[in-house]
């Protein structure tokens, strides 16, 4: 069956405290957002012994507003663009009265709500960063950590990455030729539309922040010029008074029916050459989705003039490739963001133009304890896929399930390379893309290929 958690699938709350287990594998969990929690909850239920720093002093990643530990992209329209019953955790569903696509002030408000249900907030220390992972000739991960009360080294088994990979603002490289007197910032240092009212406005980029940025300066600011140098097929998130992606197909259906799904998506959603915008040179399904139910709306009042890839910067206008020319005072960069672990050297992990092979987008062969959750970018939502992956690492802690050999884990990476190669156009951003009901479906069957004693 394909993943759409109801209310009936809420799990009782833990009102007990459960003691951990301490004969069992101790494991340091990196971050406290979406993915983090779904790691804390997952070891803290079945016992296993751990910590989980948070840089800043609360959790949820970047769902929060103005997050304290200051990585959180997070902007005042922010919406999810997966709806409520398929983000949620397989074990309590988001509340009954949220709007099919909730608000970031929502969703932050069901992690808290989903910490306190089960009763872990104790096991997260807050105002603590880790700044250094690395291996111990006899086993098992040393972890530098900086606090408050200063500065120390704990020794752990496992330890596992989830702090996230939408923090690290990639920048246009090379630079555009000229000079621009105006103000440049990145999509990461967008809050809100207050820092559109009056400007001239260029937004560069074609995913889901980019369109949110210049609908909301469409309203506000005095030009939005909207420069996309690759056309994106932008669907709509409510189909027939529907949540859209709610049309969904079982987890081993095979990827060209995603891809027929996504399709017959982007045919009811309406094409946008009309409205200016590129024909895309690769079919739906082929990229990761774009979503937006106003864009086809501001750009029909003209609210949002499209204009293909910048050619150069003249001080306070912008010409584009086209010969076409707009005035500007504000550039704001939606170019995406680089996958980087500042507390991990290029020995321990090499990441290269956002490419990191991994088993399953979760586990190195040759890096055994070392664990990645919520690394990936589904079709869909994260958190669904980091509790599964936060699942199967307790399972392999419990001793319940074993990994494949070194030699599967790497025959499993090539082959699913190969796929997603097929499945997606080569760009940086699809180097973590995976199918999200096909992601679980597959998970679930590694669990029950490994299971132990079975």
């Amino acid at each position: 069956m394909a993943y759409m958690i109801r209310q009936s699938r809420r799990a009782p709350a833990v009102t007990a405290p459960i003691d951990p287990d301490p004969s069992l594998p101790k494991v340091c969990i990196i971050g406290a957002g979406s993915s983090g929690i779904a790691a804390a909850k997952t070891l803290y239920t079945s016992g296993i012994p751990f910590d989980c720093f948070e840089k800043g002093s609360e959790i949820g990643g970047n769902w929060l507003f103005d997050n304290p530990n200051g990585t959180s992209a997070c902007y005042e329209t922010l919406q999810i663009n997966t709806s409520c019953p398929r983000m949620a955790f397989s074990d309590y569903p988001m509340p009954e009265d949220y709007p099919p696509y909730a608000s970031h002030e929502q969703v932050f408000a069901y992690f808290r709500d989903y910490v306190e249900h089960f009763g872990f907030a104790h096991t997260i220390t807050f105002d603590t960063e880790v700044t250094d992972v690395r291996r111990n000739s006899r086993g098992g991960w040393e972890v530098d950590i900086t606090a408050r009360a200063g500065a120390e080294t704990r020794h752990y088994d496992a330890v596992m990455v989830a702090n996230g990979h939408h923090w690290d603002a990639k920048w246009p490289d090379p630079e555009y030729p000229g000079r621009f007197d105006g103000e440049q910032i990145h999509a990461h240092d967008y809050r809100s539309g207050d820092q559109l009212v009056g400007r001239d406005v260029v937004v560069v980029g074609a995913g889901n922040s980019a369109m949110d940025i210049a609908v909301e300066g469409s309203h506000r600011a005095r030009s939005v010029n909207l420069s996309i140098r690759r056309g994106q097929w932008v669907m709509k998130k409510t189909v027939f008074g529907r949540a859209a992606d709610q049309v969904v197909l079982p987890g081993w259906a095979p990827w060209w029916m995603t891809s027929a799904r996504l399709r017959l998506g982007a045919m009811l959603s309406g094409g946008l050459r009309k409205y200016g915008l590129p024909k895309p040179p690769h079919k739906p399904g082929q990229s990761h989705p774009v979503q937006s139910d106003a864009i086809r709306e501001r750009l029909k009042a003209n609210a949002i003039i499209v204009r293909p890839g910048i050619e150069r910067l003249e001080s306070d206008r912008i010409v584009f490739t086209d010969g076409a020319v707009a005035p500007a005072d504000l550039i704001v960069w939606a170019t995406g963001y680089k996958v980087s672990f500042p507390f991990l050297s290029s020995e321990v992990v090499d990441v290269e133009n956002n490419d990191l092979p991994l088993w399953k987008r979760m586990a190195h062969p040759d890096r055994p304890g070392l664990f990645f959750i919520g690394l990936l970018q589904p079709v869909g939502a994260v958190m669904p896929l980091s509790e599964m992956q936060a699942k199967l690492v307790a399972k392999i802690l419990l001793g319940d399930c074993e990994l494949p050999t070194r030699q599967d884990m790497f025959k499993q990476m090539a082959k699913d390379d190969r796929r997603n190669k097929k499945q997606f156009y080569d760009s940086p951003r699809h180097t973590m893309e995976v199918d999200f009901d096909h992601y679980l479906w597959e998970m679930q069957r590694e669990m029950d290929r490994g299971a132990v004693g079975e």
